[in-house]
């Protein structure tokens, strides 16, 4: 249930503002049909993430020390610097018309665009602690999810609301926390 719970605070909260986020906002304004958006950030998520926490769980299964443990904590730390920076959509994105409908051109892009996100990356990380590929999945796919439904229905305005930066604080200290308690787990200072 920790790896759950874990995996999707910390997905929501990444997810605030990324490239990802900005993607939902400029797919729901051009097509203006909500439920195949949703359907298609869904099934993108689940794809990606699946196969991230996959390998993250791989790797760690294989790689299992204590130096890979500090590793991890290291790559959570550097999640948390890399979330204060903002994300921006490319240009060149938004002025493409799509080839397909909205399900499979969201799908295709929402794909795409988190490989290599730090979305991605931190679901990697959290295979990787957690060694468990069907929670991590469920929780970065349900914080997926409660990122972006909202931008596919409020769009615009719910970016004008929401104070970015604050946000992104918050995501950075979570990513901060964890790693620094991987660090003090893996030391064993703590017991």
């Amino acid at each position: 249930m920790e790896a759950f719970l874990t995996s999707t605070a910390v997905v929501t909260l990444a997810e605030i503002g990324d490239k990802t986020q900005l993607l939902a906002i400029v797919l729901a304004t051009q097509f203006r049909r909500p439920v195949p958006i949703i359907l298609g950030i869904f099934a993108a998520t689940v794809a990606n993430h699946f196969l991230a926490a996959l390998v993250g769980s791989q790797v760690a299964s294989i790689l299992d020390g204590q130096w890979f443990r500090y590793i991890v904590a290291i790559s959570f730390i550097a999640m948390a610097a890399w979330t204060l920076i903002p994300d921006k959509l490319d240009d060149d994105m938004e002025s493409k018309p799509a080839r397909f409908g909205a399900f499979l051109t969201t799908t295709i892009a929402f794909f795409l665009v988190e490989m290599g996100d730090k979305t991605q990356i931190a679901t990697v990380a959290l295979g990787a602690q957690f060694e468990n590929i069907f929670y991590v999945t469920l929780g970065t796919t349900l914080g997926m999810m409660l990122a972006n439904v909202p931008a596919v229905f409020l769009g615009h305005e719910l970016i004008k609301r929401v104070p970015l930066n604050v946000v992104r604080m918050i995501a950075a200290l979570l990513f901060l926390a964890i790693g620094l308690w991987l660090l003090v787990q893996t030391a064993g200072w703590f017991g």
